[in-house]
Parts: structure tokens; sequence; C-alpha cells
């Protein structure tokens, strides 16, 4: 069995990461996934949070993606998302001030629509913090 799989990120704008790596780790709607090679296919919805892959020799990296698609097939898996970013790109005081609007927007929300809406706005925050946590986790 290979040791190594194919691992494609892909935001609505460009390709974001393309490279073999040992393991992607991510959250699906589910629960928590890691895809290792010889991995069933699976094809499911992505929560917004981080995306951990490592690459060969152990390397790790880190994104934000904010829900979308994740598809595995034979040697290659992919994650299709509106937004993608590298953790380090993610800007902690916006994420934290998004969170608070969310909040705020939950509280005032008097429609289905505007409940969902103001629901959505806060699993993408949510996810931004769990994002940048994994990112603290890995630099001590």
């Amino acid at each position: 069995m290979a040791s190594t799989m194919r691992c494609e990120i892909v935001s609505a704008e460009e390709e974001i990461f393309s490279g073999n790596v040992e393991v992607v780790s991510i959250r699906g709607t589910l629960g928590d996934l890691g895809i290792f090679p010889g991995h069933a296919p699976l094809l499911t919805g992505i929560e917004p949070g981080p995306v951990r892959i490592q690459k060969s020799g152990g390397e790790e990296d880190i994104f934000f993606a904010n829900g979308g698609y994740l598809e595995v097939q034979p040697g290659i898996v992919t994650i299709l998302a509106d937004t993608v970013l590298h953790a380090s790109d993610v800007d902690e005081a916006a994420a934290a001030e998004a969170k608070q609007t969310a909040a705020r927007a939950m509280e005032k929300a008097a429609a289905d629509i505007d409940q969902a809406r103001a629901t959505a706005l806060l699993a993408d925050a949510a996810g931004r913090e769990r994002t940048l946590e994994e990112l603290r986790k890995r630099r001590r």
C-alpha cells in the first residue's frame, strides 16, 4: 500500500494546495475524519474549521475551510470550499468580532431565514477560532 496520496485543496478562486500527503484531518458533517492512503471512497460535506495535512516527512500544514465538500477516491483527496485560507492568514481579532456579530444576529433573528443565516455565520466564526487553536497547538 502507498504511504502517501495526492491532496488537492481548492477554493472558488484558486487551487490552494496540491501535493502528496500522508494524512488529511478534517471535520465532516457527521464528525471528525482522518483520511489515510487506501481510505475507502467517500463524498461528504465538511464543516467550517481546520484542515490539517501531514506531508511526507512529517511536516504539517493547517488551513481554514468555511465548509464545502470532501471527496476521497483511490490515491486522491479533494477538498472544495468557497473560502480556504492558510491558518496563518486567519485574522484572530476579525474571527472574534465575527463570532460576536453572529451571536447578536442569532438573538435578533425573527424569521427562519435570519436564524439560518446567523447560524451559518456563527459556524464560520467558530471554525476560524478552531483553526487558530490548531495553529497555536502546533507552535507549542
